[in-house]
């Protein structure tokens, strides 16, 4: 018969033996649990890998005209709608130009005095200072032969004892007078101008010629015509409105030939180049697109809100009519496009020391494949040597945690 004492310490041992079991089961199974690290995979691919840079831009014309007041005034007539298209030479607007119309035939008077000056200078002076020059040297020739002839008689009547010599020499000095009186008249003839004074009545005329030319340009500014066939897109005044100098009057463009300024952050521009395919959205036109091509890079880095950019002029191809200048777009350009490429998602790419690498799994394992990179956009990567077509790569720990060669792993969905 079985004592009690030493049955009970039987059954002792065996609950402690089972919990000493337990124990380790769940020590082992939660060590297997936490050395085996979960992963994503994807498997690498063939397709197009398209390398784009996205950014904003405002549409403008190509082809753009734009009228301001050239002196304050009152707008008198306006011919034209916002939106109506403008045939070359129509009147569109007109500014009360009374004002302007007689300073233009003031400045064309002063043109006209001008080249009646230099004309008469040029041909020895007006017809009337002609005359009276003409007149001046008669006289002067009459008086002079006078006095001489008085000489004569005076020096006749000293040697006779009849005259005195101061009374013959003061008859030869008024000879001498005239002489001198003759011959600045005779000269002025001959040289009726310097050259100084013509170079005067030049420049004079050249002054009326600009005030001319600076009127006539006030009063064709007041009277706005249309250059060319186009749409008047902007029309910010109103009939009977003060304006002042330098008020914009109008805008008009050809509403056919717009292009696109884009504002690219300064990293981006050196993938871009003159030639790249870019495509054009309109928030106002959704799911239509619109497509260009670069036409010039930007020549300097201006600051733009709080970013750095390049301004990049886009030729816009098919805009039709659906677009409007000052229309905020978004800009994508193509900067690299790759047929039937070998990718890989990026996030799986790993480098180290310059040496790029992916990581796959072999037997439950994490191994480290050495791979040979070409185009890389934001998503993908273009592998070229290292993995094959539909080849699985890890693309990290779904727990966040860090993986390396030889890592125990297995994959969840």
């Amino acid at each position: 018969m079985t004592e009690p004492g030493r049955q009970s310490s039987g059954n002792a041992a065996l609950w402690i033996g089972a919990a000493l079991a337990l124990v380790l089961v769940f020590f082992g199974v939660r060590r297997l649990t936490r050395d085996t690290v979960p992963i994503r995979v994807a498997p690498s691919r063939v397709e197009d890998l398209i390398d784009s840079t996205s950014t904003n831009g405002i549409v403008e014309p190509t082809v753009y005209f734009s009228a301001h007041a050239p002196v304050a005034g009152i707008v008198s007539q306006i011919y034209v709608r916002a939106g109506e298209l403008a045939h070359r030479g129509q009147m569109l607007l007109r500014l009360d130009d009374a004002d302007s119309r007689s300073k233009l035939a003031a400045a064309v008077a002063g043109v006209r005095a001008a080249e009646a000056s230099l004309q008469a200078l040029e041909a020895g002076g007006s017809r009337r200072q002609q005359l009276e020059l003409t007149g001046n040297i008669d006289k002067a020739q009459i008086e002079r032969g006078q006095a001489a002839r008085d000489v004569a008689a005076l020096k006749k009547l000293e040697a006779q004892g009849a005259a005195s010599p101061s009374e013959v020499l003061q008859a030869e000095q008024r000879l001498q007078l005239d002489d001198a009186s003759l011959a600045s008249l005779e000269k002025q003839r001959n040289q009726p101008f310097t050259p100084l004074d013509l170079d005067h009545a030049r420049a004079a005329l050249k002054q009326a010629q600009a005030s001319e030319t600076a009127a006539a340009l006030v009063v064709e500014q007041s009277n706005v015509r249309a250059p060319w066939d186009g749409t008047v897109y902007s029309l910010p005044v109103s009939r009977y409105e003060y304006v002042g100098p330098g008020t914009e009057l109008l805008e008009m463009a050809d509403l056919s030939k717009l292009r696109v300024r884009a504002y690219f952050d300064e990293p981006d521009i050196g993938n871009l180049k003159v030639g790249d395919p870019v495509t054009i959205v309109w928030a106002g036109r959704p799911g239509g697109k619109m497509h260009g091509r670069i036409t010039r890079l930007p020549s300097t880095i201006m600051t733009y809100g709080t970013r750095n950019v390049g301004e990049v002029l886009v030729s816009i191809d098919d805009a039709g009519d659906s677009l409007l200048p000052n229309t905020n777009v978004t800009a994508t350009v193509t900067t690299r496009s790759v047929e039937n490429a070998l990718t890989v998602p990026r996030e799986a790419l790993h480098i180290e020391n310059g040496r790029d690498y992916v990581y796959t799994v072999e037997r439950g394992a994490l191994r480290r494949v050495p791979v040979e990179v070409g185009a890389i956009n934001l998503t993908a990567v273009q592998i070229l040597s290292g993995v094959s077509a539909g080849e699985s790569v890890v693309l990290g720990a779904t727990n966040g945690a860090p993986i390396s060669e030889g890592m125990p792993v297995r994959i969840v969905e």
